[in-house]
């Protein structure tokens, strides 16, 4: 009878134990991971490291001289074959990052090629390797999948014009950088996330000092909320067309402003010389702009000839922005379903000049390798897979040929709805387009509140 109490004294913590780390590994995978997870795959790495390198064929016969120093101390005519050196461990709260020295005669496609067999030999959920500085990569090891449950990481680049959007699934942040990649393109279905996508990207848009104008023309159902931090709306292809145009303008003004900047003389400082809007002085600095187009494909739908005509000169008006705009601090984020030659003329010139592409879960191969196809073919097939049941999932690519998967935390509109009022004086008044500043909505319960932005001018 004693044992069994003893037993039983003993099994009820233990199983308790047992329940509370089932429980946090289903629902807590991070509190799992930084408690159980990675002291335990941490000291398997530690002890297996050299074997486990040796059986995924990642090591090289070593030089002469050290196999001639090896058989002179261990008086041996066996000489060890050499795995790469480890330079750092890193723990991280989503798995380890550990940086290696490649020996003379393997090359990071090596590591890569033996990823998913290190991934199962150290029990890791996946192994990315990064190329680091010639001669080192780095392995990006994470101990769970941190897509499904998306939070963003506590330390995010800031930096003017890098937007934090998503996570990538080896654990770090999906940024969206401007001064790099100036021009964007989201494709996917409809229910793949694209939206969500937009939302995050607004959101952090939202708190610094940037124009936004939005072009959505379903009435602007999806941007209208945002009017407070908007500095122009338009919600149908004509007033989409005259606003454009009045990008364009704004955009020459901004290069005018540029050559005259560039007076050069004889006593002109060289670091005052410059061909860009960040070389310009703070006081003399023009605010970004960002134009966000929603389903771009309405631009380009036209129903009898006038509207050709307004199609044809709108679309050579944004391919004019893509091309140019970029020096004068004129971005432009442009979201559809699809985006091919059956458009219309100019949609694949257009498409050509965006240098982002993040593709959700699309319908066809057609529309993957619309976004994909052109700068990284291999990962076309990935977008095609993405399952239906994980909404926000997407593949980010640029012409650089890297791609990766990445999903962006859920928000709600009301939530960037919220961000969008509180950071309304952030809103730049911007004379060229202020014909298409929109009316900020008036919440419920305020309808004596004056509006955070001043209302739209009547035509004549």
């Amino acid at each position: 009878m004693s044992d069994l109490v003893t037993l039983l004294e003993i099994g009820a913590p233990l199983a308790g134990t047992a329940g509370g780390l089932g429980y946090a590994r289903a629902k807590a995978p991070a509190v799992y991971w930084s408690l159980v997870g990675m002291p335990i795959t941490r000291t398997r790495f530690a002890f297996t490291y050299r074997t486990t390198m040796d059986v995924c064929g990642l090591t090289v016969a070593p030089s002469r001289l050290r196999a001639f120093l090896s058989r002179t101390v261990t008086h041996s005519r066996e000489v060890q074959p050499v795995p790469p050196k480890v330079l750092r461990v890193r723990p991280t709260s989503t798995g380890l990052r550990v940086t290696l020295r490649l020996p003379a005669g393997m090359e990071p496609a090596d590591i890569a090629a033996a990823s998913n067999r290190l991934r199962h030999a150290w029990g890791f959920h996946a192994v990315h390797v990064v190329e680091g500085k010639p001669g080192t990569v780095e392995l990006r090891m994470t101990g769970y999948d941190v897509l499904r449950r998306v939070k963003m990481p506590r330390r995010v680049p800031r930096r003017p014009m890098v937007i934090p959007v998503a996570r990538r699934e080896d654990g770090t942040a999906f940024v969206r950088d401007y001064r790099a990649i100036p021009h964007g393109l989201t494709l996917g279905a409809n229910q793949s996330g694209k939206s969500m996508y937009q939302r995050n990207l607004i959101k952090g848009l939202a708190e610094h000092r940037i124009a936004l104008a939005g072009i959505d023309c379903k009435r602007g159902v999806e941007q209208a909320l945002y009017a407070p931090r908007l500095s122009a709306l338009a919600t149908s292809p004509e007033e989409a067309s005259g606003l454009i145009d009045a990008l364009v303008g704004l955009m020459e003004d901004r290069f005018d402003l540029l050559k005259e900047h560039q007076g050069i003389t004889a006593g002109t400082p060289e670091v005052e010389i410059t061909s860009d809007i960040w070389g310009l002085p703070a006081d003399k600095r023009p605010v970004p702009i960002v134009v966000l187009i929603d389903e771009v494909a309405e631009l380009f739908m036209v129903a009898t000839k006038k509207d050709e005509e307004r199609r044809d000169r709108m679309v050579t008006q944004l391919i004019r922005i893509a091309q140019l705009s970029r020096a004068v601090g004129i971005y432009l984020e442009i979201c559809g379903q699809r985006f091919g030659s059956e458009l219309g003329r100019g949609a694949t010139m257009l498409r050509a000049q965006l240098t982002g592409r993040v593709v959700h879960r699309v319908n066809d191969k057609q529309t993957a390798e619309m976004g994909l196809g052109d700068i990284a073919p291999e990962a076309v097939s990935v977008a095609t897979t993405i399952p239906p049941d994980r909404p926000g999932v997407a593949v980010a690519g640029d012409t650089s040929g890297g791609w990766s998967r990445i999903r962006t935390p859920q928000i709600s509109i009301s939530e960037v709805a919220a961000v969008c009022r509180q950071f309304a004086h952030l809103t730049p008044d911007i004379p060229v387009i202020a014909a298409w500043r929109p009316v900020a909505p008036v919440l419920s319960g305020s309808a004596d509140a004056p509006s955070l932005v001043k209302p739209k001018p009547v035509a004549e």
